[in-house]
């Protein structure tokens, strides 16, 4: 039997332990995937922080036990724990940087710097403590690059980690880590080399791992094409350009167990792509719950957001007046700028018997509105993956979203493509632009063997993370290969 591949991944977050954003997401199911499909080829771990809130969720967990290393003079102690996620490892590393009752992210750069910057460190010797040594490490964005730079710096003559490849995957590139710099120079990062990197990046920790890793992975194909253009680039775009032969995307999956409309028990009527008569009672029952004009025509907008820019809500906000004689209803849940919460609630207020605004985030809240809105709006100024499309094209709530990143790689344009259209995309990132593809969603919802058409289409979509895992495997085999 051939030696199984040793993959080491590495994460800020690790859903179910701790999640933020998709990052938990992804770092919680693409191991267990590789693992599900893989397990005679690969050994896959995962490492992560041990944060004050996984401490607070009790999380199982043994203590292997505690190590030391030299950064730049200071002796940095660790403690190593390892608890499981579906059969997969998962090491925590304790340390008074990293944990120090602190959340996930500080918000504060230079502490932030200082735990990821240390932690990064930790991952390779955690590694080296435990004497396993691995074929692969896997990061995932700024706050793991420092272990794929260091790994090509200061450990580059350690015979320990001789011939590991690297894989950076870039979640989001804007977050790049800027303002850990003190925190890097206090434990003896010195700044890139490459000549090909603008002067601001090289002592900046995402491009710097960058720089070293063997092959970095968009979240989406889209958005690897996106990020080497000046609008999503960051300033970095000429750079990917010059090395774009180790650029990539592999669309993030979800876990079809977990979303699926036939088993949730969160929903007050189950149903499947053969049976969406009695999806429709799940709107019927919002419709009485939200005091809305109970009535199956009238077509329900629905939206899961962070309350940002970025997701594009201004345009939501902006747009829904402007079809105010149109016949819909719209109900929104989430929190973020302060601003545009007051605004959400100012449209609900003014508009109580048609809009619904939840100014929090509620799991339970969010799978009712996967299960009970016709239209989900997805107007992000750029998205690099998204996930909530799929979860509503899983739940038969058709996608009303701008073409961008993983939402173009993941929906079937009605415009362009009618008879496997699972959704629709329009190119105009404003709030026009949106107004004009609700107009048209609101048409088409009136043809009811069309709209029912496009239903199964998305429901039919295979999202999983089998699919999304194979990719990544096949990446991790062509690295191992080059030798």
């Amino acid at each position: 039997m051939a030696t199984k591949m040793n993959i080491l991944f590495a994460s800020a977050e690790v859903a179910p332990f701790a999640k933020v954003g998709g990052l938990g997401d992804v770092s919680g199911a693409l191991p267990p995937a590789l693992l599900e499909n893989y397990s005679e080829m690969l050994d896959i771990r995962i490492i992560m922080p041990f944060h004050s809130t996984v401490k607070e969720k009790g999380v199982l967990n043994r203590k292997i036990g505690a190590f030391e290393f030299d950064a730049n003079g200071q002796v940095v102690p660790c403690e190593l724990f390892v608890a499981s996620n579906k059969g997969v490892p998962v090491y925590l590393i304790d340390n008074q940087d990293i944990n120090h009752n602190s959340p996930v992210y500080h918000g504060d750069w230079r502490l932030d710097g200082m735990k990821y910057a240390i932690f990064s460190l930790a991952v390779l010797e955690a590694a080296r403590y435990l004497d396993w040594k691995i074929d692969i490490l896997h990061a995932n964005d700024w706050h793991t690059a420092l272990a794929v730079y260091a790994l090509r710096t200061r450990y580059k003559d350690d015979p320990f980690f001789a011939g590991v490849k690297t894989i950076l995957s870039i979640h989001n590139l804007p977050y790049n880590g800027w303002g850990s710099q003190e925190a890097m120079a206090s434990l003896g990062f010195i700044a890139s080399d490459d000549q090909d990197l603008p002067d601001w990046a090289k002592f900046t920790p995402l491009p710097m791992g960058i720089t070293k890793a063997d092959k970095f992975i968009a979240v989406s194909p889209g958005y690897a094409r996106e990020i080497l253009t000046s609008e999503y680039g960051c300033g970095i775009e000429n750079y990917l350009n010059l090395h774009a032969d180790k650029v990539m995307g592999i669309l993030n999956g979800i876990d079809e167990s977990i979303w699926d409309p036939t088993q949730d028990t969160v929903i007050s009527h189950n149903f499947s792509v053969e049976d969406l008569e009695s999806r429709k009672k799940n709107k019927l029952d919002l419709q009485k719950a939200l005091n809305f004009e109970v009535n199956e025509e009238i077509p329900l907008l629905t939206i899961v957001t962070r309350l940002s820019d970025q997701k594009g809500v201004p345009a939501i906000l902006e747009g829904l007046p402007q079809l105010i004689d149109e016949n819909w209803q719209f109900a929104l849940l989430g929190t973020g700028n302060p601003d545009l919460e007051g605004w959400a609630k100012h449209l609900s207020e003014k508009n109580p018997d048609r809009i619904a605004s939840f100014i929090k985030y509620d799991d339970i809240i969010a799978r009712v509105l996967y299960a009970s809105g016709d239209m989900f709006l997805m107007p992000s100024l750029y998205e690099p993956c998204g996930l909530s499309q799929m979860f509503s094209m899983r739940y038969g709530n058709l996608p009303v979203a701008t073409a961008t990143g993983g939402l173009s790689d993941s929906i079937v344009d009605y415009s362009t493509d009618p008879d496997h259209a699972t959704g629709f995309l329009y190119q105009e990132k404003t709030t026009q632009g949106l107004v004009d593809a609700l107009r048209l969603a609101l048409e088409t919802y009136k043809d009811k063997v069309q709209w029912q058409k496009m239903q199964e289409n998305g429901m039919k979509t295979d999202f999983s993370w089998a699919t999304s895992a194979e990719k990544y495997y096949q990446v991790y085999q062509n690295l191992m290969n080059k030798d």
